[in-house]
């Protein structure tokens, strides 16, 4: 058995998808790791164990509103790291 915050996986493929609508956001590894670092900090957790449990997590992904505050989370964290990105600039 494995426990899995699927929160997670949904992060990230929001994520993806924001960040591919949207070019002018830096896409790169560390601003992208902040951004979900950040999303996940503001979402609550959604555990699974179970195959069952997989399946109510895909389900409840799947409402309105958890999309929207999926969403939201991560469009909050994309103007904190932006205004401070953490990725190297090329700057000593």
């Amino acid at each position: 058995m494995e426990l899995k915050n699927y929160m997670e996986d949904y992060v990230w493929q929001m994520l993806d998808e924001v960040l591919e609508s949207n070019p002018s956001i830096c896409g790169c590894e560390q601003c992208r790791f902040d951004i979900a670092a950040l999303a996940l900090n503001c979402l609550p957790p959604r555990y699974v164990v179970t195959a069952r449990g997989e399946t109510f997590a895909r389900i409840k992904s799947s409402e309105h509103q958890f999309s929207i505050d999926v969403v939201t989370a991560i469009t909050n964290a994309i103007k904190i790291v932006s205004k401070q990105p953490h990725h190297y600039e090329g700057k000593d």
